[in-house]
């Protein structure tokens, strides 16, 4: 159960550092063909609902922490501590957004190890100008 808990613990923080890289390749791996993540179904919808937030943003950090996992089997969850810093620029040059919340994850056991197929992020706390978050071209 330990490695089960790093393997997880590890793909939160790999999923992290895709997400402020862009490299939408790399986040689509993490989760399951039909995963339902921030109101939407299916890798596609998930990447582009991503695009559509970070796509025009400048440098972000995703901060994690506090990891609470429990498995169960082939399935588990976890709730991690979010903290995500988001600089704007273009239009949004000099502005940033900054929230602060709980990521809850729902994972399976694959084939190719452990994916999310369902994720919420409850903000908490929320500083800034959410009109930094925005699509490229935007």
């Amino acid at each position: 159960m330990d490695r089960d808990r790093e393997q997880i613990v590890d793909a939160l923080a790999q999923i992290a550092a895709a997400l402020d890289s862009r490299d939408w390749d790399g986040v689509r791996r993490w989760f399951t063909p039909d995963t339902h993540a921030y109101g939407v179904r299916g890798q596609d919808a998930l990447i582009a609902q991503m695009q559509a937030h970070l796509g025009g943003v400048g440098a972000t950090q995703h901060l994690l922490g506090n990891h609470r996992v429990t498995i169960d089997g082939d399935t588990a969850g976890s709730l991690t501590y979010g903290r995500v810093h988001h600089v704007g620029i273009g239009p949004m040059d000099g502005s940033s957004y900054e929230c602060m919340g709980e990521y809850d994850d729902h994972w399976v056991r694959t084939t190719e190890g452990w994916r999310i197929s369902r994720r919420w992020f409850e903000i908490k706390i929320s500083i800034g100008d959410f009109a930094v978050l925005r699509p490229a071209d935007a």
